[in-house]
């Protein structure tokens, strides 16, 4: 049997959820997405991302598609369908279904569609052994800030990094590393952690948003500066925070070892804080 999916306002068989060729997410990229982990059929972190989904929005005057509430609803109804006990849930909001024309459409309702993917969060092999990443250069638009479906860029870089053998690519603009194809990115020197300011150039990532919070409340030190790839290469450590990954220790980057090429001390601890305080909120919200 095949998943269940949302599509504005319907539980529906994947094969049967269908949406228009004039919907202006299709013709233009014209909307905006989450991903969402879920561990013990719980949803992580819904008041961080119902925040950055609300920015997105207003970012690009899109309209919310329902409540905040009946959001929420969808999201735990459709784990509990698919019986998703430890994933994500991928969902979208497009401007809708308009005849094609550069400008806004009026009064066009929204398309709202979501569904899950099964993933091993917990138990994943990166946070142990650590990962490879490589630097790419970042082509995006001046926008970064909106989580935008219009994903071409990072799909360019991301294959680029693949095809070297890497999980993930440290997209670099000026001399600077902005972030990861789809990861926010962090070195460690000296036990402090360093990364870059939040601005229209990088994804306000809701980890990262998170994890500073924690590393505050713990005495960990934090440096938020933009640093090169050569600072980089001589730091103590390096990792990177998504919804699939939580964290994960980076020990290669273009090649050459970062610290002693295993796992940091900083990037074990502060994974280790995060999901305590993830799954204790998300336990004292399903109670």
């Amino acid at each position: 049997m095949g998943r269940t999916v949302y599509l504005n306002g319907d539980y529906l068989p994947e094969g049967e959820a269908k949406v228009s060729i004039f919907d202006r997410g299709y013709l233009f990229g014209d909307g905006i997405y989450e991903v969402v982990p879920v561990i013990e059929g719980m949803i992580l972190d819904k008041a961080p991302f119902i925040e950055r989904f609300d920015s997105s929005l207003a970012k690009l005057a899109i309209a919310w598609p329902c409540t905040k509430a009946e959001l929420c609803e969808m999201l735990d109804t459709l784990a509990e369908k698919n019986g998703l006990s430890e994933g994500v849930i991928y969902m979208q909001v497009t401007r809708g279904v308009a005849d094609r024309d550069f400008h806004y459409p009026a009064d066009t309702p929204t398309t709202l569609m979501a569904f899950t993917q099964a993933k091993n969060l917990l138990a994943n092999p990166a946070a142990e052994k650590g990962v490879k990443v490589v630097s790419v250069e970042d082509i995006r638009w001046k926008r970064r800030d909106v989580k935008s479906i219009a994903l071409l860029a990072q799909c360019v870089a991301k294959q680029a990094a693949v095809e070297q053998g890497a999980a993930e690519g440290w997209m670099t603009e000026d001399g600077y590393v902005t972030e990861g194809t789809s990861s926010s990115a962090y070195i460690v020197k000296d036990g402090v952690i360093i990364t870059r300011p939040l601005s229209t150039e990088i994804l306000p990532g809701i980890r990262r948003k998170v994890l500073l919070k924690l590393a505050q409340h713990h005495q960990v030190r934090v440096e938020e500066r933009k640093f090169t790839i050569e600072e980089a290469l001589n730091a103590d450590e390096a990792f990177l925070t998504s919804a699939s990954t939580f964290v994960s220790p980076i020990v290669d980057l273009d090649g050459q070892q970062i610290g002693d090429g295993a796992p940091g001390p900083v990037a074990r601890r502060m994974r280790e804080i995060y999901l305590d305080e993830a799954l204790s909120i998300a336990r004292q919200e399903a109670a």
